[in-house]
C-alpha cells in the first residue's frame, strides 16, 4: 500500500492576541479534517484514532460530539438480519 501524505496550508492574518490560541486552533482544524474523512468512510475509526494520537474511547466521544455514527448506516435491515442469522447458525454449530 502506497503511503500518501496531504498537507493543507492557508494564511490568516492574525494579531498578537489571536496567536495565543494558534496551537488550539491548529489542533481543532486537524481534528475536524480527520473526522470528516471518517464521516465520509475514507478512513477507519482505528486509523482516525492513530492520526489524532488518541484512544478509540476518546475517538468515540469525538464522533458522538460530531454526530458521526459508529455504525454503518448504509447496511439494510435485511442484510443485518441475514448476518445475524448466519452468525447464530455458526454459533450453534460450534456449540454442538
Amino acid at each position: 500500500m502506497t503511503k500518501t501524505e496531504l498537507e493543507i496550508r492557508f494564511i490568516l492574518p492574525l494579531d498578537e492576541v489571536l496567536l495565543e490560541h494558534k496551537v488550539d486552533a491548529v489542533h481543532k482544524a486537524r481534528e475536524a479534517f480527520v473526522l470528516e474523512f471518517l464521516r465520509q468512510g475514507d478512513i477507519s475509526a482505528g486509523r482516525a484514532a492513530r492520526l489524532l494520537n488518541i484512544s478509540r474511547w476518546d475517538l468515540s466521544e469525538l464522533m458522538y460530539e460530531a454526530g458521526i455514527s459508529p455504525f454503518d448506516d448504509s447496511i439494510t435491515a435485511e442484510t443485518l438480519d441475514a448476518e445475524a442469522k448466519s452468525a447464530l447458525k455458526d454459533f450453534d454449530v460450534l456449540n454442538h
